[in-house]
């Protein structure tokens, strides 16, 4: 039996695969445990400087949760599976290095909270997102009433999750829940370019900047700054500070060292 996530290697970037084609990639609970799993295993391996997630197949980002899985849960039960997908995708989204998204297809429910989980969305001009929920008695439980929210603002976030409408990968980049369009030949190579483009940075710059906005973005804005400020300082504590300032200073390209 195939794996429910395939982990594929192209230089410092890792591309994870939800790979479920027959099911429209759904998440049910081994493909959750399996993400989980993969995720943490990643966190630590220095080797990798981006991760790319994506679908298998040509129809499917991931197109929700598994419902057969679903549809007998009683409340606890529920609140639980919930949990455990709210604790997968902070995971994503608090991980290390930049995560891009390539949504492929379909991305609804789940799988829109997958994307939004993700620092950056890339989608092919074929995506469809949505929080259809509400066709199904239940809302948005993997962190989507509060990541839509952030991201879309108040409003587009109720009128998505309210309506159930799903919408087209143009009006997903109109009102800020998609990064960047691209036609669905081009999908892997522009999530590839933009990664090998973070990967080329200052790591711990991107990495520290990642964790100022995610934390930041929690606080009021007095907060924020200091926090920030304190992270600013602490990058003149490192090696990759010293050589990005002295290439520049010595007009050539700095060799950062993660350090």
């Amino acid at each position: 039996m195939p794996d429910n996530i395939v982990v594929e290697r192209d230089g410092a970037i890792a591309v994870i695969i939800v790979n479920r084609p027959k099911e429209m990639n759904a998440l049910n609970l081994a493909t959750m445990l399996e993400l989980d799993r993969i995720i943490r295993s990643l966190e630590d391996d220095q080797s990798v400087g981006a991760l790319i997630i994506t679908g298998s197949g040509e129809k499917a980002f991931v197109a929700g949760a598994d419902i057969s899985e679903m549809a007998d849960m009683g409340a606890m039960q529920a609140k639980e599976w919930a949990r455990l997908g709210q604790q997968v995708f902070s995971r994503i989204e608090n991980f290390p290095r930049p995560v891009i998204a390539a949504v492929n297809g379909y991305a609804l429910g789940g799988g829109c909270e997958l994307a939004m989980a993700c620092d950056i969305r890339l989608a092919s001009e074929k995506a469809k997102f949505g929080q259809p929920e509400v066709n199904l008695g239940i809302i948005p439980g993997f962190g989507g009433t509060q990541r839509l929210t952030r991201l879309v603002g108040k409003g587009q976030a109720k009128l998505l999750i309210f309506s159930g409408d799903i919408i087209d990968a143009q009006e997903a980049l109109r009102i800020g829940l998609v990064d960047r369009v691209v036609s669905a030949d081009e999908l892997m190579v522009a999530a590839k370019a933009l990664a090998n483009k973070m990967i080329a940075k200052a790591p711990l710059a991107v990495s520290q900047a990642k964790l100022a906005i995610n934390k930041g973005v929690e606080m009021d804005s007095e907060s924020g700054y200091m926090f920030e400020s304190e992270i600013f300082g602490m990058c003149f504590t490192t090696a990759d500070q010293k050589e990005g300032m002295r290439a520049f200073l010595e007009k050539r390209k700095p060799v950062f060292s993660g350090q």
